[in-house]
């Protein structure tokens, strides 16, 4: 395996091996438990399907109640799907823990990235605005300008970037380094921010 899932803890900084002080995400990474085991021969691809984080019984649906105890872990409140692993040295139930990775490598970090709501243009797309503040102009700073003309096409085209929701996304930040990791407490420390607030779940990858 070369992937877990892990929570996002905050941010610190530390002082790395060539003595700068540098910004730095804290992750609990882990420990994971193999739920499923897809294959080429059963299921036409081949993946394994990482659960994370304990939640009550009570709190599970039946079905997916039946999915862990067939696997033969406690329900877990995170399941992802990781494809192209290697299936054939793992088994159900296998727990997957941070020694997978190392201080010094890299790896690609997915998750959510922070809900910002209805923005406009320029906070969405670093529009500059138009117009100056002279000649009487006073409420359209931040507008966008034309979105098109008026008689031909007399449409807005598809794609067109205007104001809309901004944020709360599947983002990948690839290639962070790991500077240190805390087997004891199944933590890692990785250089740079990764997308998300605090609690937010992520998908963490061997960077390739």
């Amino acid at each position: 395996m070369s992937c877990l899932i892990g929570k996002k803890i905050g941010m610190t900084s530390l002082f790395d091996e060539d003595g700068k002080h540098v910004s730095c995400t804290v992750i609990q990474a882990g420990p994971c438990s193999v739920i499923q085991i897809k294959t080429f021969e059963k299921d036409g691809y081949s993946s394994v399907q990482l659960g994370f984080d304990n939640q009550l019984e009570k709190n599970v649906s039946k079905p997916l109640y039946g999915h862990f105890k067939k696997a033969g872990v406690y329900p877990k409140k995170k399941i992802l799907e990781f494809s192209g692993e290697f299936v054939n040295h793992i088994k159900l139930g296998d727990e997957i823990r941070i020694n997978l990775f190392s201080e010094g490598e890299f790896v690609d970090v997915t998750g959510l990235s922070k809900g910002r709501g209805f923005q406009g243009v320029v906070k969405r797309h670093h529009f500059s605005g138009v117009g100056e503040r002279t000649h009487g102009q006073h409420n359209r700073l931040r507008s966008p300008g034309s979105i098109g003309a008026g008689s031909d096409p007399s449409r807005v085209f598809k794609g067109t970037k205007m104001g809309g929701r901004m944020g709360y996304k599947n983002v990948t930040v690839k290639n962070l380094k790991v500077l240190k990791i805390v087997l004891e407490r199944n933590l890692i420390v990785l250089k740079g921010s990764v997308p998300g607030n605090n609690n937010t779940y992520l998908a963490i990858k061997k960077w390739k």
